[in-house]
């Protein structure tokens, strides 16, 4: 069972002038058809650019990043960091091929806790550079694949650490999880990895958490992954050409604290890795979060036993993040004026609301208790920070309802089948 969001308490909702101008000329040229009501995502590329710019400006020259495709894999926005990063951590073919479409040259790394055979041949017969494997069998899968290909396939280890003094959204280091090798048992990995002759252990990967915010915390883990994977390769025996840290830069939601990549980058800037050694970032939501706004008409406003409840043309088969992740995701409610009824227009005005989708279960929700001047039927409610983890995120199929469509500023596009 999916938790709903947490209540907002009757905390306001966001202003309709927050959202940019150009999403608003994007999203009120397509309101008011009643045979097309809106819902889908509007992106902007450039967004996403320039917070690429600042995070490669902040960084030291010995980093790599790699921009976590998983997180937005929509092609103008691949477009458009593919000169601004390394190259792409990637986690299934179809993800190598959108990552080879932006662009030649970058470098890709594949990571996942579960590879298959199939899905090995096929990212070894696309050239991804830097395997990283989560246990002995898929070492085992690996080396099968790559001498099937006639090809030596270089691998990192991804460590699950005994301890991570992180926090964020979601953990996949220093607890149970599917994630990775646990650190007492990475000498037997590596002498497993010492018996597949189309193996090569180049390094270590260790991503813990998802959604930090603390730039400091960030820094230390850094350096602790990097002294480390210099110390295991060393007694292992392993030539350490790459540590990869993964992502885990945070974005702030209602109320926290931004990340403070300034900080970030000045303390980075104490620390010299290895000669030789190639140090991968993973950023993935830190560079996509604010390029993107999810928007769907209100198709009715009711109230039903002490509750207004605004229901949308989409919901979480669009846009599942605010429910999956606990998120108070505050929104905008953009004004229609048209009104194609012959009937009275159903609202709420200066009162707290839950927000709904249009699918048949009450987990259908993505934000509840937030006071709005006013909602009414037929205006539209736009999430901003939805460039991550939203069109890609859902669950499209669950009614066949229309999948959420895509635009980009200045390109409103209706094309596709009508909702």
């Amino acid at each position: 069972m999916i938790d709903l969001p947490p209540s907002s308490g009757g905390s306001p909702a966001l202003p309709a002038s927050s959202i940019p101008e150009p999403v608003r000329a994007v999203l009120l040229g397509m309101a008011g058809d009643p045979g097309r009501p809106v819902g889908g995502y509007v992106f902007d590329p450039g967004v996403a650019a320039a917070r690429a710019e600042r995070l490669r400006a902040a960084l030291p020259d010995w980093a790599r990043v790699c921009y976590s495709v998983k997180a937005n894999s929509y092609p103008p926005v691949l477009d458009a960091l593919a000169s601004r990063v390394d190259g792409f951590e990637v986690a299934s073919a179809a993800e190598v091929d959108l990552a080879r479409a932006a662009g030649p040259g970058h470098l890709l790394v594949a990571s996942g806790p579960g590879k298959s055979l199939p899905t090995l041949r096929r990212i070894l017969e696309r050239e991804v550079d830097l395997i990283n494997v989560d246990s002995p069998l898929e070492l085992a899968r690996v080396d099968r694949a790559a001498r099937e290909l006639g090809v030596e396939a270089a691998v990192a280890v991804r460590v699950n650490p005994r301890r991570v003094d992180l926090v964020g959204s979601l953990a996949m280091g220093g607890a149970a999880t599917q994630f990775g090798v646990s650190e007492q048992d990475v000498p037997a990995v590596l002498a497993a990895a010492a018996r597949y002759p189309s193996v090569r252990v180049t390094g270590f990967h260790v991503h813990a958490v998802c959604n930090n915010l603390d730039a400091e915390a960030q820094a230390d883990y850094v350096r602790w992954c990097l002294e480390w994977s210099t110390r295991t390769a060393a007694r292992h025996g392993v030539p350490l050409a790459v540590v990869d840290v993964g992502g885990g830069l945070g974005v702030p939601f209602e109320g926290e604290r931004p990340f403070d990549l300034a900080r970030f980058g000045e303390l980075l800037a104490r620390i010299r890795p290895p000669a030789g050694c190639m140090v991968i970032f993973e950023p993935g939501r830190y560079l996509v979060a604010e390029a993107g706004w999810y928007a769907a008409e209100v198709l009715d406003v009711k109230h039903t036993y002490g509750t207004r409840f605004v229901v949308l043309r989409g919901g979480i088969n669009h846009f599942q993040l605010p429910t999956s992740w606990d998120i108070r995701h505050r929104f905008a409610v953009l004004p229609v004026d048209a009104w194609p009824y012959d009937c009275p227009r159903p609202a709420a005005t200066g009162v707290p609301v839950t927000v709904v989708g249009e699918l048949c279960t009450p987990e259908d929700t993505l934000a509840r208790d937030v006071t709005v001047d006013r909602a009414r039927a037929g205006d539209l409610v736009v999430f901003p920070m939805a460039g991550s983890y939203g069109y890609e995120f859902a669950m499209p199929l669950f009614l066949g309802h229309p999948p959420a469509e895509r635009w980009v500023v200045g390109q409103p596009d209706r094309g596709g089948a009508p909702s």
